[in-house]
């Protein structure tokens, strides 16, 4: 039997994070959202309706004065941060799995404080100090230790088993720490389709069987289900020479020189890691601060880490330790315990790399990990803004939806959810904003396959023209002066075989324009010539000249 584990799980901590950080009352009913809808939300939410999974404008639709907030691991790491601390002096050898749920082995705890009563006790009462509240779970295994914390179940040796029998398989998926939540969710919904209702179904089923019909992950469940061990233990000694050491020349006070040296270490140990063959599953990451003080934090993953994985952690730690935010406090309060003077990156322990599973894109090969060893490089040399990559982002235009980063960061506020009404609707461009470069080609017939005649700037705009010649433009009211039948650019001129109906765009109305005057709304339409490729056009209302401006290109 393994060693017996306690699990402690604040609820809804990514609500909580949030409240504290943007300054809302707990009172509020709060929801973080990501890509995929509600990630996570507070009680309060949850007694009118909102649910995790629902998606934005639904959860806004059951609840109109929800809360809603973006959803940022760095934050909920950030404020997590000072309710480890407060742990540190009750329990030792504390692993975080991810912010809101830390793991801690259980015989030491309790031989020292007498017994799982004065244990849990002492581990409420300290996240209380730190201004949350949390639930305990104790058991023999891990992954049960952790599904009974949400239940405070507090179970005696070898009752693992009897407990997990009785979940629904749906407890798979309610915790992401677990494993990867859609892979598991597709799982959960394929074993309720073969009629399998409960933990314990799925545990009568034979491991060889499990394997064949639902592969790694299925097993990864099953093991979790029969409560034996999550993984194997590993065999595989952790390579001498894999840790980082970095001893910084000027001590670090600010979390983006911080972020921006993590994500070069993090590189040179996976650099070092694949050398041995191995990839690592649980990371400490050490910091040297003024004084000689060292702290000292162990992060335990489901499955191997990637470089960004790594340096995303270490990103996280590193605010937590530099900010000291103190959640009772209210907020940040400035660099927590000195500024930081050397920074090691341990593997605790490693797998063989043969178990990190390829992409069918290469997402988890050798190919990327050496583009992004190349590309931080790079920054170290240049700096980080010396790297730029695009992101997605929330917008109505083409050129809006796309915003470029320094690599390795994400944009502050994304926005892809939306809403954007009056957006540009699929497919984009291909091609957006076109400059005086590039060349609009002017085939010799409608035929895509005939031969160019010519290739015309679209700097200039376009001129829509009715059959009689008149110029197509928006009036006030956002109609057309006319039906567009040609299109004029420069000199060459292209019989249209179609147009879709303009919409306008009134937003911005409260700016100014660059040179000062008043902003005035504008309206986009489409149009195919019957000699070129498609374009996305945008001109003001109301303004006569029938001349638009190209914003993109369907090639």
């Amino acid at each position: 039997m393994s060693a017996r584990v306690m699990a402690v799980w604040c609820p809804d901590w990514p609500t909580v994070a949030a409240a504290r950080a943007e300054g809302h009352g707990l009172h509020l009913p709060l929801a973080v959202v990501g890509p995929r809808g509600v990630l996570a939300c507070n009680a309060v939410a949850r007694a009118v309706g909102v649910r995790r999974g629902l998606r934005r404008r639904e959860a806004q639709f059951r609840c109109p004065e929800l809360v809603v907030v973006p959803a940022d691991p760095a934050r909920d790491a950030v404020w997590f941060e000072p309710v480890v601390q407060a742990l540190d002096a009750v329990v030792p050898g504390i692993e975080v799995l991810r912010p809101g749920l830390f793991v801690f082995s259980a015989a030491g705890a309790l031989r020292f404080h007498g017994g799982v009563e004065q244990v849990v006790t002492r581990v409420v009462d300290a996240v209380a100090a730190a201004g949350a509240e949390c639930q305990v779970g104790l058991a023999d295994e891990l992954p049960t230790a952790v599904l009974g914390a949400r239940a405070s179940a507090l179970l005696e040796p070898g009752g693992d088993v009897d407990y997990l029998a009785g979940l629904p398989v749906g407890a798979l998926v309610m915790e992401p720490a677990l494993g990867e939540v859609e892979v598991l969710a597709e799982l959960v919904g394929l074993l309720r389709r073969l009629g399998v209702r409960t933990l314990g179904d799925f545990a009568a089923l034979p491991a060889r069987d499990v394997a064949t019909r639902f592969g790694s992950s299925g097993t990864v469940a099953h093991r979790i289900a029969r409560a034996v061990p999550w993984r194997p233990p590993s065999v595989t000694a952790v390579p001498v020479g894999s840790a980082i050491e970095h001893r910084c020349p000027e001590p670090l006070e600010r979390v983006d020189e911080a972020a921006f040296l993590g994500r070069r270490l993090a590189g040179e140990m996976h650099a070092a890691l694949a050398a041995a063959g191995v990839a690592c599953l649980r990371l400490a990451i050490t910091a040297r601060v003024e004084g000689g003080a060292e702290v000292s934090r162990v992060w335990r993953c489901s499955s191997p880490l990637t470089p960004e994985g790594t340096a995303d952690r270490l990103r996280w730690q590193l605010e937590g330790w530099l900010t000291g935010t103190a959640l009772a406090g209210g907020g940040p309060e400035g660099p927590g315990g000195g500024a930081i003077t050397a920074l090691v990156l341990e593997p605790v322990e490693v797998v063989p790399a043969g178990h990190v599973q390829e992409g069918l894109w290469g997402e988890a090969g050798l190919a990327e990990a050496r583009v992004h060893r190349a590309l931080v490089r790079v920054q170290g040399l240049l700096g980080p803004e010396s790297v730029r990559v695009p992101v997605a982002v929330g917008g109505r235009g083409p050129a809006e939806r796309v915003r470029s980063v320094a690599y390795g960061e994400e944009p502050a506020d994304p926005g892809t959810e939306g809403p954007w009404p009056g957006a540009l609707p699929a497919p984009s461009p291909s091609v957006v904003w076109p400059g005086a470069a590039y060349r609009l080609e002017i085939r010799e017939s409608a035929d895509p396959g005939s031969r160019v005649v010519s290739g015309v700037s679209l700097a200039g705009g376009v001129v829509l023209r009715t059959g009689g010649g008149e110029p197509v433009a928006m009036g006030e009211r956002g109609l057309l002066t006319g039906r567009p039948a040609v299109l004029e650019v420069g000199r060459e001129r292209c019989a249209l075989l179609g147009w879709s109906r303009p919409w306008p765009l009134d937003e911005g109305w409260w700016e100014s324009a660059p040179d000062g005057a008043p902003r005035r709304p504008r309206a986009r339409m489409q149009v195919v010539p019957e000699r070129a490729a498609a374009l996305l056009l945008g001109c003001v209302l109301g303004d006569e000249s029938g001349r638009w401006t190209v914003e993109g290109v369907y090639e």
